[in-house]
């Protein structure tokens, strides 16, 4: 499970390898129950340029282990693993 992050976690590549804890919190538009219960651990492997949608992205398989991927864009709590 990977994930790329923005600005505000990258730290000049610091972040590269670091593990979060990753969970839904809320949807962050109208997608019906777009959060699963539960959480995913990810490893930071990639930075995520301007554009970026948020502080931290998912893989495909580490974002539909917390929510519907048919909600698209998620709220989430992330804690350093």
């Amino acid at each position: 499970m990977v994930a790329g992050v923005s600005d505000a976690l990258w730290n000049g590549g610091a972040a590269c390898g670091r593990k979060y804890r990753v969970s839904c919190v809320r949807g962050a538009n109208q997608a019906p129950r777009p959060c699963r219960k539960g959480s995913v651990v990810v490893t930071v492997v990639d930075f995520c340029r301007k554009g970026c949608n948020g502080v931290i992205n998912l893989s495909q398989d580490a974002f539909s282990r917390i929510a519907d991927p048919d909600a698209g864009k998620v709220v989430v709590r992330y804690d350093q693993a």
